[in-house]
C-alpha cells in the first residue's frame, strides 16, 4: 500500500510502499478515505519526538482518519467489515499512521462509528482537535453565563471549544487578529475578540475588569494569561503537563491531555451530525501532496487541512 512515511532518523518523510498491515487481536483495519494534518505530524516529520516515543520505521505519519472497516482482528466486538468509522491512531509507539491507504487501530481507544450525515472529509478533521477541545471544555466545567477567553481560537481545537462554550451559554472572548480571523470566530459565536498580537490581558480587562471565569489556552504562553482570570476562576491548557507549570494563586490550573475515548469521539460525531458544532475544512489534498499540506500548515491556517485517498 502507498504511505507517506519517515524512513529513518534525520531523513525527510516521503511517499513509499509498505506491506498491507494485518489487524492484531483487538484491532480493526481501516481503509482510509481521508486523514487530517495536525501539529503533531509536523513534530514527527521534523524528528522532534526522537527519544520521547519509540519509532518503528518506517513511521507512517498521520493521527486523524476516517474510512471504512476493512478487516477485523480477533476479540473485536461492535465493528464489522464495511462500517463507517473515524478516530485517532492511538498506540504507544510511532509507526502506524493514517497517511496511507490502510491503517490498523485498536477498537478500544481512538475509534468510533461515523454517522451517515458526516462525510469522510469532515470526520477526518474531527478526531484529535475535537478531542482536545471537548476535554478542555469538560475540565473547565463551562456553563451558562460564564465568561470565557479562548487563546488560540482560530485553530482546529479553538474553533471546536468556542462552539462548545457558546452552546453551553457562555460569553466567549476569542483571540483573533486579521479581518478574516475576526469574521471566522464571530461567525462561530464569539461575543468579542482581542488581538493576540497586542496585550491580550489588557484588552480582556478593559471589558471585564474583574477578569474572566475561564481561560482555555491552546496557543501562546499560558502563564501570561493568569492575570486575566478572576479569583476562583480556572485556566485549562493543552500546552502544559502539570499544574505546577503555571505559577498561579487563587485560580485553578488544569492541564489537558487529549484522550480520544470512544465516547468522546461519538459525542464529536453526533455534534457534527446534528449541526451543534461544525468543523472548518480549509483545503483538501491528494496523498501525493502531503508535502505541500505540511508547508501550508506551517504557514498558518484557518481550518483543517485534509488528505483524501478516494
Amino acid at each position: 500500500m502507498k504511505v507517506f512515511a519517515l524512513h529513518d532518523d534525520g531523513q525527510a518523510p516521503s511517499m513509499t510502499e509498505v506491506a498491507l498491515p494485518e489487524p492484531q487481536e483487538g484491532e480493526v483495519r481501516v481503509r482510509v478515505q481521508a486523514a487530517a494534518l495536525n501539529g503533531f505530524d509536523l513534530s514527527v516529520a521534523a524528528g522532534r519526538l526522537k527519544g520521547m516515543m519509540e519509532h518503528r520505521f518506517p513511521v507512517v505519519l498521520g493521527k486523524d482518519f476516517a474510512g471504512t472497516v476493512d478487516a477485523v482482528g480477533s476479540g473485536v466486538t461492535g465493528y464489522q467489515i464495511g462500517d463507517r468509522v473515524f478516530g485517532v491512531v492511538t498506540k504507544d509507539y510511532l509507526g502506524d499512521g493514517s497517511f496511507g491507504e490502510y491503517v490498523t487501530v485498536p477498537a478500544a481507544v481512538g475509534l468510533s462509528s461515523l454517522p451517515d450525515q458526516v462525510d469522510f472529509t469532515e470526520g477526518a478533521a474531527l478526531g484529535l482537535a475535537g478531542t482536545a477541545a471537548v476535554d478542555a471544555f469538560d475540565a473547565a466545567q463551562i456553563g451558562q453565563g460564564a465568561t470565557v477567553l479562548i487563546a488560540g481560537a482560530t485553530g482546529g481545537v479553538g474553533q471546536q471549544a468556542l462552539q462548545l462554550a457558546v452552546r453551553a451559554g457562555a460569553e466567549v472572548i476569542a483571540t483573533a487578529s486579521s479581518a478574516e480571523e475576526i469574521e471566522l470566530v464571530k461567525r462561530l459565536g464569539a461575543a468579542q475578540t482581542v488581538d493576540y498580537q497586542g496585550d491580550v490581558v489588557a484588552q480582556v480587562l478593559a471589558g471585564h475588569p474583574d477578569g474572566v471565569d475561564v481561560v482555555l489556552n491552546f496557543a501562546g504562553d499560558p502563564a501570561a494569561l493568569v492575570p486575566a482570570v478572576k479569583p476562583g476562576g480556572k485556566l485549562a491548557s493543552t500546552l502544559i503537563m502539570s499544574a505546577d507549570a503555571v505559577p498561579a494563586e487563587g485560580i485553578e490550573v488544569l492541564p489537558v491531555y487529549a484522550n480520544p475515548a470512544p465516547a468522546t469521539l461519538a459525542r464529536l460525531a453526533q455534534n457534527q451530525a446534528d449541526g451543534a458544532t461544525a468543523v472548518t475544512v480549509q483545503h483538501v489534498y491528494p496523498l501525493a501532496d502531503v508535502p505541500q499540506a505540511i508547508d501550508d500548515f506551517g504557514a498558518g491556517t484557518l481550518g483543517k487541512l485534509v488528505i483524501t485517498l478516494d
